[in-house]
C-alpha cells in the first residue's frame, strides 16, 4: 500500500494491497490511515469509498461464463435443427427464451456492474436477440404478427452479423477463445443470411454445422474460465494475449 501525502494539495493515494485480499481488515487500516494522517472528512470518504469498491469488485463473481453458456447451449440446439437432426419444437423456444435469452441479458447487467462495456454489450444484445427470435417464430402462429419474408429474415440476419463483426475486433485485445467465439458467430450470420436470402436450403444446413462448432466454442471458452478460475491455474488453456 502506497500513500501520497501533500499539505498543499491535500489529497492521498492509496493503493490496494497485493492478493489475497481481506476487505475488513484493508478497509479499518485505510479509515486508520486517513483519519491519523489528513483528518479532513472529504478526503476521509473518497480515500474509503474507493478502496471499498475496489474490495468489492474483486469479490464479485465472473459473470461471463454463466453468458458464453446461455449462448453456448443455445447456439447448438438452434444449429442441429438448422443442420437438420431435428425440427424446431419447444426445446429450441424454450432454450431461446429463458437461457439464451434471459439468462444473457441477466449476465449482461452483472457485466454493467462490474464496468465492462464489452460484456454488457454483448451479452444483453445477445440475449434480447434470442428474445426476438422466439418473438419471429411465435408471433405469427400466435395471430398477433404476419410472418417475416426469407428475404427480410435474411437482412435481420444480416444487421447482426455487421453488429457482431464489430464486435469481433474488440475481441483483438481479449484471448484467442473468444476471437473464436466472435469470429465463428459472423460466418454463422453471414452464412444464414445468405441462406436465407436466396432460399438455398444447402448453406442454411452447412450454417447448421458452423453453429455448432460456434456453441461449443463458447461453452469450451465458459468451462475453462469456470475450472481456470477455481483451481486457481491455467486447467483449459484460452490463448491468452499479453498486450505489454
Amino acid at each position: 500500500m502506497k500513500k501520497n501525502l501533500s499539505p498543499r494539495l491535500r489529497q492521498i493515494n492509496v493503493y490496494p494491497p497485493a492478493p489475497p485480499y481481506d476487505a475488513a481488515r484493508s478497509v479499518r487500516y485505510v479509515d486508520f490511515l486517513a483519519l491519523s494522517q489528513a483528518p479532513d472528512t472529504e478526503i476521509f470518504i473518497r480515500v474509503n469509498l474507493a478502496l471499498r469498491g475496489h474490495m468489492q469488485s474483486k469479490m464479485m463473481a465472473n459473470p461471463g461464463p454463466l453468458g458464453l453458456m446461455g449462448f453456448g447451449m443455445t447456439t447448438i440446439l438452434l444449429n442441429l435443427h438448422n443442420a437438420g437432426f431435428f425440427p424446431l419444437t419447444a426445446v429450441i423456444v424454450s432454450m431461446g427464451i429463458f437461457y439464451g435469452g434471459l439468462i444473457q441479458i441477466l449476465a449482461g447487467v452483472m457485466e454493467f456492474k462490474k464496468g465492462n462495456t464489452f460484456g454488457m454489450t454483448a451479452f444483453t444484445s445477445y440475449g434480447a436477440f434470442w428474445l426476438s427470435l422466439v418473438g419471429i417464430l411465435m408471433l405469427p402462429r400466435m395471430d398477433i404478427a404476419d410472418a417475416s419474408s426469407e428475404s427480410f429474415l435474411g437482412a435481420y440476419l444480416g444487421l447482426w452479423g455487421i453488429f457482431t463483426l464489430f464486435m469481433f475486433f474488440g475481441t483483438l485485445k481479449a484471448n484467442r477463445g473468444l476471437q473464436v467465439v466472435f469470429g465463428s458467430l459472423v460466418i454463422l450470420f453471414a452464412l444464414l443470411a445468405i441462406g436465407n436470402m436466396t432460399a438455398n436450403t444447402a448453406l442454411l444446413r452447412i450454417a447448421g454445422y458452423e453453429g455448432i462448432f460456434c456453441g461449443a466454442s463458447a461453452i469450451y471458452l465458459a468451462m475453462a474460465e469456470v475450472l481456470n478460475e477455481q483451481y486457481g491455474r491455467t486447467v483449459l488453456p484460452i490463448g491468452v494475449i499479453n498486450n505489454a
